[in-house]
């Protein structure tokens, strides 16, 4: 039983709750990268209407140097009439390229004609072609990868992370392409030549309805401090599209604990705060007699930093899609934690 199918099972009953407009439906796939639409005809170079786009808070997938792209179908435009949660047009691609070493996994995300969502991944080989992978996953030999292994997510792996937030497109939005990027951002990219970020999807019109003040006073994470705004931001990308706010149908991970901001919403990073610190947790580890999400003044006894150190299966924080913990991002949110008041010794 391979990682990621454990971890599907121990995901069961949120995947049974998924939304039906997220399904993997449709024609039959196109069994090879190069017939999806990413490159021009016959060659490797990325076709033209297809625009990369670089999120300020990448999500960690074991030190992976990724690329990003999107295309809409012509005359069409992203809805941002709600801020945090974009619809976007039929015929939507998105693709993100994994290298570690070379490329080694490009996934595509396609919205479909009946308004459902496709997720498919398309795994590399050593004659530098990419070929649909299995909708169970595969584990494929890779020298960079830890225990020089890749692990490609099986479909219902993706579902499991793009059905918690407010869309199933993530990295994609009004807060991740803010031209107001976060300097101290963990593992921050330098957007591409040609990157796309707010104002350049409203200049092209590829978004529409989006808020003026947005474009006027561009986003950023609610934080005290630099520091914490980096922590935030962190939190956000890496795990907000889970643990967010529920939605209207009221899905979301049985726990209270929000780590996704919104950018319409007034002192989101106080709303952020307040269900983290001295919360009360329901994972219970041993040797922790009164745990908390997190503790404040107390990183080392707070469960949020011992679920993101573990890479045990039934502990460890993300679930799945990792084989090894963030240091750079660990130590940040420790440092976090450790600057908090210790507000329950205080109040005592």
């Amino acid at each position: 039983m391979t990682r990621f199918t454990l971890h599907t099972l121990l995901l069961t009953a949120c995947l049974a709750a998924l939304a039906p407009t997220i399904v993997d439906a449709g024609d039959e796939p196109p069994a090879r990268l190069a017939d999806t639409g990413l490159y021009a005809a016959g060659t490797t170079q990325v076709a033209e209407g297809v625009m990369p786009f670089s999120p300020q808070y990448p999500l960690w997938s074991d030190g992976a140097v990724k690329r990003r792209w999107i295309s809409l179908p012509p005359g069409t435009a992203i809805d941002a009439s709600d801020p945090d949660a974009w619809s976007f047009p039929v015929g939507t691609r998105l693709w993100k390229e994994f290298s570690m070493g070379g490329p080694v996994e490009t996934r595509m995300i396609e919205r479909l004609a009946d308004g459902s969502w496709r997720f498919l991944a398309y795994a590399w080989n050593a004659d530098g072609e990419a070929a649909l992978a299995p909708a169970d996953g595969v584990s494929l030999p890779v020298a960079a990868a830890p225990g020089g292994r890749y692990a490609v997510p099986s479909r219902y792996d993706c579902l499991a992370c793009h059905d918690g937030g407010g869309s199933p497109v993530l990295g994609f939005s009004a807060l991740q392409l803010s031209p107001d990027r976060d300097p101290l951002a963990p593992h921050a990219e330098t957007p591409p030549s040609g990157a796309l970020d707010l104002p350049g999807l409203a200049a092209r019109a590829m978004v529409v309805n989006l808020p003026a003040t947005l474009l006027e006073s561009p986003p950023r994470i609610d934080a005290a401090s630099p520091e914490e705004r980096a922590a935030l931001g962190y939190l956000h990308g890496n795990c907000g599209h889970c643990h967010a706010a529920p939605d209207a149908s009221g899905a979301a991970v049985p726990v209270d604990a929000r780590m996704a901001q919104r950018v319409g919403e007034p002192d989101s990073g106080a709303r952020v705060r307040a269900s983290l610190l001295d919360v009360a947790s329901r994972y219970r580890p041993a040797g922790v007699s009164d745990p908390a999400i997190v503790r404040s003044g107390d990183a080392a006894n707070s469960v949020l930093t011992l679920r993101m150190a573990s890479r045990n299966p039934r502990v460890q924080m993300p679930p799945l899609g990792t084989a090894l913990p963030d240091s750079t991002a660990l130590a940040l949110i420790e440092r976090w934690i450790d600057h908090q008041p210790k507000t329950l010794e205080t109040s005592r």
